[in-house]
């Protein structure tokens, strides 16, 4: 069988954020009227998370696990989509701050052929203060720097096409960087506004040194990368 869509989330100590965020998942593919996968990336997990996967995948046959050793959620994020069977791929963060119900928008935008990659903009966050402005900051230097095009590089909830995939390679942060890459790589990306809620369990895993200084030498290391592999 076919499979229409893969969803693909990442997953590091989120215990009790895991089978709502599932749930509603299943809901809204579900009423798409396609088949559909759920991959389920356990990054190496030092709490209950795995536990809770095998509790997903019993109660949902549309589950599939994909456990790892610790390596990152950029290395959790590819080698999800790699393991993906769908013809559309979909991300979304698995700390619950990302709502399933802005899939269907995003979707559309990929299927009536008018985006290879459709991107959430969270442009209600509900952070700290702090966190938003250094988001901002980020998201800003970015922009102008990779000529990506959207606002918020950070929003993992995303459809895609599956021919996009070919383009990433493993590289540190690649999760915020993917826009950036699909752009070099010659593929239409675009956003749309989607809701964020405020995180109920676990614990946020960005400080400034992931929100800030290790994204800024990312980049000058991504755009020298970018020119090497897709300059003509």
């Amino acid at each position: 069988m076919t499979l229409r869509y893969s969803l693909v989330i990442p997953l590091y100590n989120e215990a009790g954020n895991i089978l709502p965020l599932v749930e509603s998942c299943v809901e809204v593919l579900s009423a798409r009227g396609h088949p559909f996968e759920i991959l389920l990336v356990n990054d190496g997990s030092t709490d209950t998370t795995g536990a809770e996967i095998t509790t997903a995948c019993a109660r949902w046959p549309q589950c599939r696990p994909l456990p790892l050793p610790h390596g990152g959620q950029a290395v959790a994020l590819l080698a999800g989509l790699q393991a993906a069977y769908g013809d559309l791929l979909l991300t979304l963060d698995g700390d619950g701050q990302n709502d399933p119900r802005d899939f269907p928008e995003l979707i559309d935008l990929v299927e009536s052929g008018r985006l290879d990659v459709a991107c959430g903009w969270r442009r209600d966050r509900h952070d700290s203060p702090l966190r938003k402005a250094m988001s901002r900051l980020a998201n800003a230097v970015r922009r102008r720097f990779l000529n990506d095009g959207v606002h918020d590089a950070g929003c993992q909830l995303r459809v895609m096409r599956r021919a996009v995939v070919v383009a990433l390679f493993p590289f540190e942060l690649m999760q915020s960087f993917l826009p950036a890459i699909a752009v070099a790589a010659g593929f239409r990306v675009g956003e749309r506004p989607v809701r964020h809620h405020a995180r109920r369990h676990g614990e946020s895993k960005y400080g400034f040194l992931r929100l800030w200084l290790r994204p800024a030498f990312a980049m000058l290391r991504l755009r020298r990368e970018l020119r090497r592999r897709f300059s003509p």
